[in-house]
């Protein structure tokens, strides 16, 4: 289970040149911002990379990580995701969410009945969706996250309310 004050902000998506460069893909909204946290880490914490970001390139940014000077290193960090304490990372204005918070929160309907719980949020290019799944559901739920379909979330109280779409239940 990864550690809920860890944030992935990026994953290694491969070499870059000969000289041990890395093709970084970083989740962050402003994705040059993703050097600027300190000491990134493995999932397990086990392992912290500085990066230096070089130039951009296709699919991503160039960089050069600490401890990585060939190609062939470079090519075994393939994969490997990148991650912050969440401490370092900027706050966030009241209507927008880390997934990481948002992830094994309790899902309710406008009624009040408890549906599940967050499994997971995805992005596919157009707009965030969280998945919740629950004993009371046949399937995951796929729901927009937006104002409309999620009115209330309280990270506090650990919960969501939605209110999905006709013919979504």
């Amino acid at each position: 289970m990864p550690n809920p004050d860890h944030i992935c902000v990026g994953a290694i998506a491969g070499s870059f040149g000969v000289q041990g460069e890395v093709r970084l893909k970083s989740f962050c909204t402003d994705p040059e911002a993703i050097a600027s946290y300190g000491p990134l880490f493995t999932e397990d914490g086990q392992t912290s990379y500085k990066i230096k970001l070089t130039k951009p390139v296709a699919g991503g940014l160039g960089a050069r990580i600490s401890g990585v000077e060939t190609k062939e290193q470079a090519d075994a960090l393939k994969g490997v995701s990148l991650y912050v304490d969440k401490k370092k990372l900027p706050n966030l204005p009241d209507d927008e969410f880390y997934h990481a918070d948002l992830i094994g929160l309790a899902v309710f309907d406008t009624g009040g009945a408890e549906l599940g719980r967050v499994q997971a949020v995805h992005n596919h290019g157009a707009g965030d969706l969280i998945e919740v799944a629950g004993p009371g559901l046949k399937t995951s739920l796929l729901l927009p996250f937006t104002l409309a379909a999620v009115p209330t979330v309280d990270l506090t109280a650990g919960r969501i309310i939605i209110d999905p779409p006709e013919g979504l239940e």
